[in-house]
């Protein structure tokens, strides 16, 4: 099966990181992608640009770079990288994260198992620096229903591990601007014009999130953009707006606290601790 990864790529990212990336989805996969998209958002530093350099040498005409003139945000970025992907399918990466090595044949597999479904991602572990610290389970329902009603409260898919129909996703208008919150606002507008979606049991991603990255999600910048996804939940019905209010009210207080207790919430109640295996 033909499919695209899609990626977008900007100036403060770490050349390691972007390294480590290309060899998930690329040197390290079971089955390799017949095309990569990177959106350069915006002019990179020199070692960025050496790096991207050294992977189009590598991988060839099935890594399609495209460079935006300037800094756009992630949203902007990702529509002008849909409309250089060539196939129905589409995988989202970010530049810093790593793939299982199996993510891809499993993806694969339930798209030909699973015809109707046209949005789809998976779990995944997060971790700081070291993947072989990657113990935190972000985990997301997996049925269509309990997504549903997931997303009335929190994001229902890892951006990073998802999947889509390109035609869907272009048909919806793509993404739009919401600050900090792009993916929830496509996956809402999926979600409430009654497409199939789903996410796989399994763990297909490693997520860097490094220095505290969730409690400095805070602050009165968020609160707007709550205000903004209220507003798109009581537009497309996907909640009460009584609900949606309580809702509302509830995640702006977390944007108010301090970081430190914050942080302590998100990881005591947001995300579980596994155990590793040897």
């Amino acid at each position: 099966m033909n499919f695209s990864i899609l990626m977008s790529l900007y100036h403060k990212e770490n050349p390691k990181f972007l390294d480590q990336c290309f060899v998930s989805i690329w040197d390290s996969q079971t089955f390799k992608p017949t095309e990569i998209v990177l959106v350069l958002d915006g002019p990179l530093g020199e070692q960025l640009s050496v790096c991207v350099q050294k992977w189009q040498t590598l991988i060839g005409s099935a890594l399609n770079v495209v460079p935006l003139p300037e800094n756009v945000g992630l949203g902007n970025a990702l529509n002008e990288g849909l409309k250089n992907c060539s196939n129905e399918w589409v995988f989202r990466m970010d530049t810093d994260d790593i793939c299982t090595p199996d993510r891809f044949e499993k993806q694969i597999q339930f798209i030909e198992q699973n015809p109707d479904v046209v949005l789809f991602g998976g779990q995944i572990l997060e971790f700081d620096q070291n993947i072989s610290d990657a113990d935190v389970l972000k985990a997301v329902p997996t049925t269509y229903e309990k997504i549903k009603k997931f997303a009335q409260n929190r994001c229902p898919f890892n951006h990073m591990t998802v999947a889509y129909k390109r035609d869907v996703i272009l048909t919806l208008g793509g993404y739009q601007h919401h600050l900090f919150m792009e993916d929830y606002n496509l996956w809402l507008r999926v979600i409430g014009n009654n497409y199939q979606v789903a996410n796989l049991s399994d763990v297909i991603l490693y997520a860097r999130v490094g220095n505290g990255m969730h409690a400095r999600r805070k602050g009165f910048k968020y609160i707007k953009s709550e205000k903004q996804l209220l507003d798109l939940k009581k537009q497309l019905k996907i909640q009460s707006p009584f609900y949606a209010t309580i809702y509302f009210i509830v995640r702006s207080t977390f944007r108010l606290m301090p970081a430190n207790l914050l942080g302590k919430i998100y990881n005591t109640f947001l995300r579980k601790k596994v155990e590793k295996t040897e």
